[in-house]
């Protein structure tokens, strides 16, 4: 009897908690079955439910629910019909320049015991953004402005996790030069993999990760950035305990599509015309699709454009906390031979799984460059929702 009740208690704290902790709302593709997904004890069903649900004011949806052990309905849900997103998978290599928002504080120095900068309360990784009353876009502009108004004080204001703050900086007078203590940092070029091309916006998404400063490892506050064409020279083949890197030049000065954003998964933004892979579009494949076992990449590491390597997908998250989604082990001989496996500059390289665009490329380990990480696509694709829909519009 007491088992009974034990049991009874159990059944009754997972239906109190499907109550307050499952989603009340989800999207959905097209289906043939009753059921869409299933997570342990509860199922996603497309059956109504028989609690009262109030659509969405633009789309109203049918009845959805949250199903225990497939036939006990739970909570009420909304659901979302989603058309799946064409993408064309690219994996070519392009130029990144950048110029920060403001000027990034890279380190502080003392000379003579001295550090104003640090004396006035600014720290490493802190945007410089105003300078006596002026914007700085870029390192001549701040040290103008400190010498300016050196005797009486500069008023600087920065950012600092996300907050700005404005104090006054008295240089000191050093060898009959007046020094803040301070390195600054304001542009930054590099190569990386672009991910995918949208058509019918014509945005980009690339990398997989931010931009980051060398130093401190921080991302660079983007003012403006622009893509470019590149030609690669021979690559760095990477080995145990040592990755390497792909290496280029810039074809021209002329840009090929505008960055518009820097963060978490990747840079992103439009290309003024499409990328030269003969890629056909291909679908999305969401984080749920996602699948242990066989898949493929796509990377440029000659300038013979980017060309299909087998890989495998392992260890999946779900995606909400860390730096990686999933690892990526390569598994093709001709990767391994050519580039030892994983190279810097990779990052971005779009991975396919079942016909889909489930991932990119980001990271490589430095034990074992064939292995490394990879981020969810979906990720990468809901970062276009805010872009500028074609770089000719937005010049």
């Amino acid at each position: 009897m007491c088992c009974f009740f034990k049991k009874f208690a159990a059944v009754l704290a997972a239906a109190a908690f499907a109550a307050v902790g499952l989603s009340d709302r989800f999207a959905h593709m097209p289906v043939q079955r009753d059921e869409i997904s299933t997570s342990g004890l509860f199922t996603v069903s497309v059956r109504p439910c028989d609690k009262d649900i109030k659509p969405l004011a633009d789309k109203p949806t049918a009845d959805r629910g949250h199903i225990f052990f497939s036939s006990i309905p739970v909570t009420a849900a909304e659901s979302r019909l989603v058309k799946r997103p064409m993408l064309i998978p690219c994996g070519e290599a392009f130029g990144i320049k950048m110029i920060t928002e403001g000027v990034l504080v890279v380190d502080l120095q003392q000379t003579m015991g001295k550090c104003a900068a640090k004396d006035c309360g600014i720290e490493k990784g802190d945007v410089i953004l105003r300078a006596g009353g002026e914007k700085i876009g870029c390192s001549d502009d701040l040290d103008r402005m400190i010498n300016k108004h050196a005797k009486d004080g500069c008023r600087i204001t920065y950012r600092r996790e996300g907050k700005e703050n404005t104090v006054t900086l008295y240089p000191d007078l050093i060898g009959g030069e007046y020094r803040a203590g301070m390195w600054v940092r304001d542009s930054s070029a590099g190569i990386g993999t672009m991910t995918f091309y949208e058509q019918s916006t014509g945005c980009f998404g690339g990398l997989g990760h931010p931009i980051c400063d060398a130093d401190i490892k921080t991302p660079l506050p983007l003012s403006k950035g622009r893509t470019g064409e590149i030609r690669l020279n021979k690559p760095v083949r990477s080995t145990k305990g040592s990755p390497g890197w792909l290496t280029g030049d810039f074809v021209s000065s002329s840009g090929t599509g505008i960055i518009y954003k820097n963060c978490d998964s990747g840079v992103f933004g439009t290309l003024y015309s499409p990328p030269k892979s003969q890629n056909q579009p291909i679908p999305l494949g969401y984080s749920s699709e996602i699948e242990e076992g066989e898949a493929e990449i796509y990377t440029s590491i000659t300038n013979e454009g980017a060309k299909k390597y087998k890989v495998r997908i392992s260890n999946i998250s779900s995606g909400k906390k860390g730096e990686k989604d999933f690892d990526i082990q390569v598994t093709d001989p001709a990767l391994i031979s050519s580039a030892g496996g994983i190279l810097q500059g990779m990052s971005g390289s779009p991975v396919i799984q079942n016909g889909k665009l489930v991932g990119a490329v980001t990271h490589v380990l430095v034990d074992d460059p064939t292995c490394g990480y990879g981020i969810f696509a979906e990720k990468m694709y809901n970062e276009l929702s805010d872009l500028p829909k074609t770089a000719e519009n937005a010049a």
